[in-house]
């Protein structure tokens, strides 16, 4: 079930949540570099501090606090943040994800290596994040905008903005189109 939980409990936790989870996520990649965790493992927690609103909070609301298009505008970056990290050592004669190769003057290549290290992380962290937002997007159906009808579909199908507001609208359309399709069959039959 998407959109506004019935127990104020569980928004309310949600709602606590969420920066902790994000914060968590931020942790796991920034010590991945040398330590257990990493990209994925942060991406995964960033990830479920965007989707976890989803769930919990009213469509409007989680949608306008993590967007459909910044999954695949953050994974896209991530994607591309970590080829070229992964290639530069390429330009210098090294290696592919040979950080040790690229040389920055008064920097040693063991310190190179672990920025290197740090920023394909961070790059493989986005990357997740916006990979399984994505995913999430899709299944559900989610697009940019909250599901709402057009005002002058709203009016037709007889729905009021309070309704759209609380996602009744796609249920009073059904339930018109319901009885329009019983009324053509009630003729058909006739």
């Amino acid at each position: 079930m998407l959109g506004a939980y019935p127990s104020v409990v569980v928004r309310v936790v949600s709602a606590v949540l969420v920066p902790f989870l994000l914060l968590f996520g931020v942790y796991i990649i920034a010590h991945g570099h040398y330590g257990p965790g990493g990209g994925f493992a942060g991406g995964v927690f960033l990830a479920v501090g965007a989707i976890l609103p989803r769930f919990t909070l009213p469509r409007e609301l989680a949608y306008r606090l993590f967007p459909t298009w910044l999954g695949p505008l953050v994974g896209g970056l991530g994607m591309l943040l970590f080829l070229v990290i992964a290639a530069a050592p390429l330009a210098v004669g090294g290696a592919f994800l040979d950080y040790g190769a690229i040389e920055v003057a008064g920097v040693e290549a063991s310190r190179v290596r672990y920025l290197g290290i740090l920023i394909v992380e961070v790059a493989v962290g986005f990357a997740v994040f916006g990979a399984m937002v994505l995913i999430f997007d899709v299944l559900t159906g989610a697009d940019d905008a909250p599901r709402q009808l057009t005002p002058a579909a709203d009016v037709a199908a007889g729905v009021d903005s309070a309704d759209v507001a609380a996602g009744v609208a796609t249920a009073k359309v059904a339930d018109k189109a319901d009885v329009a399709d019983t009324a053509d069959s009630e003729e058909e039959r006739r």
